[in-house]
């Protein structure tokens, strides 16, 4: 098996969680590759209880079905790229690695899901080890947020040059082919600027600032974005501008909603009208 498609319509997998809110993971993705013409599979990893406020339960897909899951797709539709997002733990985050060898999966694009925006660790360091080494040298990209970037390279992230030097060793040690560290948890007029490193160009990305509260899922958003535009066959450097323009306007519609941090306006044009 491989990634080559059996359909016209371009198509996209997302091997993450699913969101009960309905603004982040699985839900967030599929509605970003539907904006995008691209066709939504899914292998979900885990079930979380959350809304708006909070995370209250996270159960885990057992490894085998999430591996079957993978497989259905493949065997059936095919694929053009594969986004990862929260794959929970070492068993689940190893056989996922072990399909992306197996089916020969080259437009990868590893959201790595170790520390949410706010500074929380929400895998264990066993399973922070196995991605590392398993699952990010297999990608196309690699697309950490500041606290994530700092694990990653071992540095402490205060400033922009704290941001370039992270991505640098990023690339250097972890083997992902490109490195995109995501600025929004940084501070002041630094929030929402992107560093962006694939070896041979470094660039900063900044478009505007957005101010809302309402900013869940901005993460899963980005990268699922750049697989779609992967999937439709644009190159890496094109993907990752247009996906940050997407989000960025997504995220001027963002929706109120709950008691909490709402979630980005997926289908903005339809909020215009």
């Amino acid at each position: 098996m491989n990634a080559e498609t059996r359909s016209e319509v371009p198509v996209a997998l997302t091997i993450a969680g699913s969101d009960s809110g309905g603004g982040a993971g699985i839900q967030a993705d599929l509605r970003t590759f539907a904006f995008h013409k691209v066709h939504g599979t899914s292998a979900i990893t885990c079930v979380t209880a959350q809304n708006t406020l909070e995370v209250k339960r996270v159960d885990a897909m057992p490894t085998e079905a999430v591996v079957a899951q993978i497989q259905a797709v493949f065997e059936d539709i095919g694929v053009q790229a594969v986004k990862t997002g929260m794959l929970l733990n070492q068993e689940i985050i190893a056989a996922v690695a072990q399909q992306v060898e197996a089916l020969q999966i080259h437009h990868l694009v590893v959201d790595p899901v170790m520390v949410s925006r706010t500074g929380m660790q929400l895998i264990d360091d066993n399973a922070v080890k196995i991605l590392r080494h398993a699952l990010i040298p297999k990608a196309a990209i690699v697309t950490p947020n500041i606290y994530e970037a700092q694990i990653l390279s071992g540095l402490q992230i205060h400033s922009l040059d704290d941001m370039r030097a992270a991505a640098e060793i990023i690339h250097r040690t972890e083997g992902a082919k490109a490195v995109l560290i995501k600025g929004g948890g940084m501070q002041g007029s630094l929030r929402g600027v992107d560093i962006w490193f694939d070896g041979h160009k470094q660039e900063t990305l900044k478009i505007k600032q957005v101010e809302t509260k309402n900013t869940h899922g901005t993460g899963c958003t980005l990268s699922a974005a750049i697989a779609a535009n992967l999937a439709l066959g644009k190159n890496l450097d094109t993907s990752v501008r247009q996906a940050k323009e997407y989000v960025t306007t997504a995220l001027s519609y963002s929706l109120n909603i709950g008691k909490g941090q709402g979630p980005v306006g997926h289908f903005f044009p339809l909020f215009k009208e």
